[in-house]
C-alpha cells in the first residue's frame, strides 16, 4: 500500500504553480467529441479522472494522446454511442459525456456515475435539460438511454445552478437546432472554460459566468487548441497548507479572483495576502483567529470543495469557527480522520463547528475522499510529528502530484509502499 509520510512543524516557503484545473478540463475532454475534428488540449493535468476520461474517448472511438501537459484527441472518426458501467463508475462527472454523445450521435446508452461517495447527487436535472430539447430517456436497470431524431433549442429553467447540468445542457445544445436559453445557471470560473473552448470550435455560446446562458446551436463545429485554466481548488489546497504550518509562499497559475472568498477568509484568520493577475502571496506567521461562519454554496459563494482544507487549517486556530455545508450531505468525512490528530469538531447535519486547539499531533490517517484526502495533508503539515495518509487513490483524483508541490515548499513528505 503507497502511502504519503508526513513530518510535521516545518515552516514552508518558496513558490509552486498549480497544474490545470480538473473541474475545468473533464467536461472539456468530453466537449471535444463535438468537433469532429483534432482537437489540442494544454495545461492538462495528469489526474487519475483524466486517464478516465481519456479511456471513455478511446471507448467512443477517438484517438487521444496525453504526452507531458497535452492531450491530442482525434474526433473525426465514426464514433459509437455507449460507455460501459466499468468506465462510468470511476469518476461522478462521467455522466458530462452523455450531452456531448446525443448532440453528436443522436443517441447514447450510459449507466450510473461513480465517484466519491458525498451524499446523493441525483442528475436529474441532466436528464431533465435533455429532455427539455427532445430527447427522450429510458431508465432501466441502472441505465440510461437517450435517443432523440433531432434536438431542438428551448428555454431550461434549473431549479438549482448546479453545475453538471449546466454543463451537459450547454454540450446537448450546440447540437440542436435553434437557440436554446439556460436559466439559473451555474456561474463557476469551470463553465467560462469550457463556453471559451466551445468558442474556439466555433461554437455560439454567450453568458457563461451569469445566470443566463445562450446557446445558438446547429452549427458545424471544428477541432482547435486551448489552454485550460490554472486549478482554484488546488492553488486554495496549498495556501491552506501555509496557514497551518506557517511561513511565506507564491501561489502561481491561477486567477486570484476565483479565489476571493478563500482568501478573504484566510486574511479574516490572520494572514497576509497579496494577489497579481496570475498569482497570490502568502504569509502566515503566529496562531490563526477563528472565522465568521463559513457558509459553502455555488459560485461566487465559498467553494465546497475548499471547504475540507480551510477546516484543517483552523484546527488550531484561536476560538471557534462554524461551517456550514450547503452543497453536500456527507462532506464531513474527514473530520474523524482530524480528530484522531487531536482536532475538536463537533458535527451536527450539515453544520460542523471547529474548536481550536492549541496543536495537533502526528496519527495514521486514511482518506474517505479527494478533498478530505487533501485536507489530512494539510492538517499533519501543521501538527506535531510524523503523520501516515493512505487511500491516496482519492488525491490523485485531483491533484497531480501533491507530494512533490508541498515538498518544492519545504514540506517533510515522502511516499513509502509499504
Amino acid at each position: 500500500m503507497t502511502k504519503y509520510l508526513v513530518a510535521g512543524g516545518r515552516r514552508l516557503s518558496g513558490t509552486v504553480q498549480v497544474h490545470g484545473a480538473k473541474n475545468s478540463v473533464l467536461p472539456i475532454l468530453a466537449a471535444t467529441l463535438l468537433s469532429g475534428g483534432e482537437c489540442v488540449i494544454e495545461n492538462c493535468p495528469r489526474l487519475s479522472d483524466v486517464a478516465a476520461s481519456i479511456r471513455i474517448l478511446e471507448h467512443l472511438g477517438c484517438q487521444v494522446v496525453h504526452r507531458g501537459g497535452t492531450v491530442w484527441v482525434d474526433a473525426s472518426h465514426p464514433l459509437r454511442g455507449d460507455v460501459p458501467d466499468e468506465l462510468m463508475r470511476e469518476m461522478r462527472s462521467s455522466v458530462i459525456f452523455l450531452g456531448a454523445i446525443l448532440a453528436r450521435l443522436g443517441e447514447g446508452t450510459i449507466s450510473y456515475p461513480g465517484g466519491c461517495e458525498l451524499g446523493p447527487r441525483p442528475i436529474d436535472l441532466h436528464l431533465k435539460a435533455l429532455r427539455r430539447l427532445g430527447a427522450e430517456v429510458e431508465e432501466r436497470f441502472g441505465t440510461l438511454h437517450c435517443r432523440t431524431p433531432v434536438l431542438t433549442g428551448c428555454e431550461i429553467d434549473l431549479s438549482i445552478p448546479s453545475v453538471g447540468a449546466t454543463e451537459n445542457a450547454i454540450l446537448a445544445a450546440c447540437g440542436a437546432r435553434g437557440t436554446t436559453t439556460i436559466v439559473n445557471a451555474a456561474r463557476e470560473p469551470e463553465i467560462v472554460d469550457l463556453q471559451r473552448f466551445l468558442v474556439t470550435l466555433g461554437a455560439r455560446v454567450r453568458g457563461a459566468g451569469s445566470s443566463v446562458i445562450t446557446v445558438e446551436g446547429g452549427r458545424p463545429l471544428h477541432g482547435g487548441c486551448f489552454r485550460v485554466m490554472g486549478d482554484r481548488i488546488v492553488a486554495a489546497t496549498y495556501l491552506s497548507a501555509v496557514a497551518a504550518a506557517g511561513g511565506e509562499a507564491e501561489i502561481s497559475g491561477v486567477d486570484y479572483r476565483h479565489l476571493a472568498t478563500v482568501t478573504a477568509a484566510l486574511q479574516e484568520a490572520g494572514c497576509r495576502v497579496s494577489s497579481e493577475p496570475d498569482r497570490i502571496a502568502i504569509r502566515a506567521q503566529g496562531r490563526l483567529r477563528g472565522l465568521r461562519p463559513i457558509r459553502t454554496a455555488p459560485y461566487p459563494g465559498f467553494p465546497t470543495d475548499a471547504q475540507a482544507v480551510l477546516m484543517a487549517a483552523m484546527c488550531t486556530a484561536e476560538g471557534a469557527t462554524v461551517f456550514v455545508e450547503n452543497i453536500f450531505e456527507n462532506r464531513y468525512r474527514h473530520v474523524d480522520e482530524l480528530a484522531r490528530m487531536g482536532a475538536d469538531i463537533r458535527v451536527e447535519g450539515r453544520v460542523a463547528v471547529v474548536y481550536g486547539v492549541p496543536r495537533l499531533h502526528g496519527a495514521p490517517l486514511h482518506c474517505t475522499d479527494l478533498r478530505g484526502g487533501a485536507a489530512l495533508a494539510v492538517a499533519a503539515l501543521g501538527a506535531e510529528g510524523e503523520s501516515t495518509i493512505s487511500g491516496l487513490e482519492h488525491i490523485r483524483r485531483g491533484y497531480e502530484d501533491l507530494k512533490g508541490d508541498l515538498a518544492a515548499l519545504g514540506a517533510d513528505i515522502r511516499q513509502t509502499d509499504t
